[in-house]
C-alpha cells in the first residue's frame, strides 16, 4: 500500500534536491575556475622560460663580444648588470598583480635597453659581426625575442579567459568565496610597438 508524503515531506525532498543540484553547480564551477587558473599558471612558466633562455644566452654573448674586441667595458658592464637585476625579480604565478608583473617588465625592459645599446656598439666592430660564434647568438637571440612576444601574447590570453570567469555571475560568487582573484596582464609599454633593436643586417 503507497505511503502518502506530506506536504512537509514534499517540501524537504524539493529542498534537498535544489540544494545537491547547488553543491554539484558549485563543485562545477569552482573546477572550471580552477582549470582556468592552473592555465594562466601554466601560460607564466612559458613566459618565464623564454625570458630565462634569453638570460642564459648573454653569458655566452658578453663572453664572445669581450674575447673579440677591445670592447667599451662599459657597455658589457651594463648588459651584465641588466640580467642581475633581471634575474633577482620573481613573480608568484598563483598571485600575479599589476604591481608584480610591473617590477617584472621594469627589470626585463631594462635588460632589453642594454641589449640593444649592445648590439648599435657592436655595429662598431665588423670583424665581430663576422664571427660565426657571435652570428649565431644573435640568431638565437632574435628568436628568443620573437619567442618572448608570442608567449607574452599567449599569456595575456589565458588571463583574459580566466578573468572573464572571475567577474561573470554567477561564476563570480564562487570565485568571491573560494578566493579566486583577477590576475594582472602584460603591458605594452612606450615604444613596444617596435621590437628591442637587437638585431641587425650584415
Amino acid at each position: 500500500m503507497a505511503t502518502k508524503l506530506s506536504s512537509g515531506a514534499k517540501i524537504g525532498i524539493v529542498a534537498g534536491g535544489i540544494l545537491i543540484l547547488l553543491i554539484l553547480w558549485f563543485v562545477s564551477v569552482y573546477n572550471q575556475l580552477v582549470k582556468e587558473e592552473e592555465k594562466t599558471i601554466q601560460a607564466w612558466a612559458q613566459v618565464e622560460n623564454v625570458y630565462q633562455r634569453r638570460m642564459d644566452l648573454i653569458p655566452n654573448l658578453v663572453k664572445t663580444v669581450k674575447g673579440a674586441a677591445d670592447f667599451e667595458k662599459g657597455t658589457l658592464e651594463g648588459v651584465i648588470q641588466a640580467r642581475a637585476e633581471a634575474t633577482s625579480v620573481k613573480v608568484d604565478p598563483s598571485n600575479l598583480t599589476e604591481e608584480s608583473l610591473a617590477a617584472f617588465e621594469k627589470a626585463q625592459n631594462g635588460l632589453s635597453s642594454s641589449l640593444g645599446r649592445l648590439m648599435m656598439v657592436v655595429e662598431r666592430y665588423p670583424e665581430l659581426k663576422a664571427t660565426e660564434n657571435f652570428k649565431e647568438l644573435q640568431a638565437q637571440l632574435e628568436g628568443t625575442e620573437n619567442r618572448i612576444s608570442v608567449e607574452r601574447k599567449k599569456f595575456n590570453e589565458c588571463v583574459q579567459a580566466y578573468n572573464v570567469k572571475v567577474r561573470r555571475f554567477p561564476a563570480n560568487v564562487v570565485a568571491s568565496l573560494c578566493g579566486f582573484e583577477k590576475k594582472a596582464y602584460f603591458k605594452a609599454v612606450e615604444g613596444a610597438e617596435q621590437a628591442p633593436e637587437v638585431d641587425f643586417e650584415f
